[in-house]
């Protein structure tokens, strides 16, 4: 089985959100998808099949299978693009999530998600304590989005894992506005056996809409405020959320499965 390990919202190596990527003839056992995710123990492993035209694409963390990833369907479109069918520029998966498309331009890949639908919930006593900031706003769509009072609350924030994990929501995402950016974003999700992700593409497909009302403008220029750090490109339309940003290869790997 051949790997491939990209660097996603990334302009260079050792930046963005660090991905499996691996392209299969067919399908194996779900238990060695699994244990390869777990092997591999990035946030994500994203696993492809061709299907005629186009491919079939699933995500897994060391913790389970997820049903969107943003990362890893950016990794996967840069090996599909550099190494598989590098005459294409247009890639259209099919996953659990529906029809994702991304196009390549130049050296950025824009993906095509679904934006998810939130609504506002109660800020609660559980939620303070679990990020350790106060929170000025809640909302849940897949995952919980607390928006906190500043940028230095979010790159500041040493959130309680445990707690975390209680909280409703698969994953929890603290943004707030961003002096250089339109928004920053911190990612956790203890409950898939990452502790914090270094660039959340669902994160932003809640992210992104939530500050499009806010800021009312279409187009934002967004930062993940991880360690790593990554930024990315997004535009809120038509109950879309495209995501756009570059990618960079790290290894290529034989797995001896």
């Amino acid at each position: 089985m051949k790997c491939w390990h990209v660097d996603a919202f990334a302009e260079k190596v050792f930046e963005g959100n660090p991905a499996a990527v691996c392209v299969l003839d067919g399908w194996p056992e779900d238990a060695l998808l699994q244990a390869v995710a777990g092997e591999n123990n990035l946030s994500e492993t994203a696993y492809a099949v061709r299907d005629g035209e186009r491919w079939r694409l699933r995500w897994f963390t060391p913790g389970g299978e997820i049903d969107l990833c943003g990362h890893a369907t950016l990794g996967t479109a840069f090996v599909l693009a550099n190494f598989v069918t590098p005459e294409k520029t247009h890639f259209v998966f099919d996953t659990m999530s529906g029809e994702l498309v991304v196009e390549r331009r130049g050296d950025m890949y824009e993906l095509d998600f679904p934006a998810y639908e939130l609504r506002g919930v109660p800020v609660t006593p559980e939620m303070e304590r679990a990020i350790g900031r106060p929170v000025k706003s809640a909302w849940m769509g897949r995952d919980l989005v607390c928006e906190l009072e500043s940028e230095e609350a979010v790159r500041t924030a040493e959130v309680d894992q445990a707690l975390v994990r209680a909280l409703d929501g698969l994953l929890l995402h603290i943004t707030a506005p961003g002096a250089d950016y339109d928004c920053v974003t911190r990612s956790f999700a203890p409950k898939l056996g990452v502790a914090e992700d270094p660039v959340c593409g669902s994160g932003h497909c809640h992210v992104a809409p939530l500050w499009a009302g806010k800021l009312h403008k279409s187009a934002l220029r967004a930062r993940q405020a991880s360690k790593r750090g990554g930024t990315l490109l997004c535009r809120v339309e038509g109950g879309r959320c495209y995501l756009a940003g570059g990618a960079v290869l790290y290894s290529t790997a034989e797995l001896n499965i």
